[in-house]
């Protein structure tokens, strides 16, 4: 699988953001993957979240990224989905640590909450981070049990 192949979605109140994420990733040179919303029209995010974690479930993308106002709800609905470990970070220290210890598959984050070039850092910093798998796997494999 490609490891620059990215999955981004929001629901409404995160579609500003994303629109932005999606342009900085492509920058980034990335294969960014935009699976909505399209506008700022009212949708529900357990069904963004749901699809979008399929696909990332199902090795149809390396990593996923859900934005919406807080980033919570976001992260609920994804971590339903079987081999998801969809994290929410407002922070780039949340962000580095999710990924050496967690291995997490998805990155939640909400548009209320994280500017712009903060949300840009953290998915930098979360995209460049590689799982430190000899230290961690035992536990990540714990979790999906």
């Amino acid at each position: 699988m490609n490891t620059n192949k990215i999955i981004v979605a929001s629901d409404h109140a995160g579609f500003n953001l994303k629109e932005k994420i999606i342009t900085f990733l492509k920058d980034e040179g990335y294969d960014v993957t935009d699976n909505g919303t399209y506008s700022t029209d009212a949708v529900d995010y357990p069904i963004i979240a749901k699809d979008t974690a399929q696909k990332v479930a199902n090795n149809n993308f390396s990593k996923g990224i859900l934005i919406c106002g807080s980033g919570i709800g976001m992260s609920i609905a994804a971590n339903k989905i079987k081999g998801v470990r969809a994290v929410v970070c407002s922070d780039t220290t949340s962000a580095r640590f999710s990924r050496l210890h967690n291995n997490a598959n998805i990155l939640c984050f909400g548009e209320r909450i994280v500017g712009e070039y903060l949300a840009k850092d953290i998915c930098k910093i979360w995209l460049e981070t590689d799982f430190e798998e000899q230290r961690h796997l035992k536990r990540v494999n714990l979790i999906e049990q």
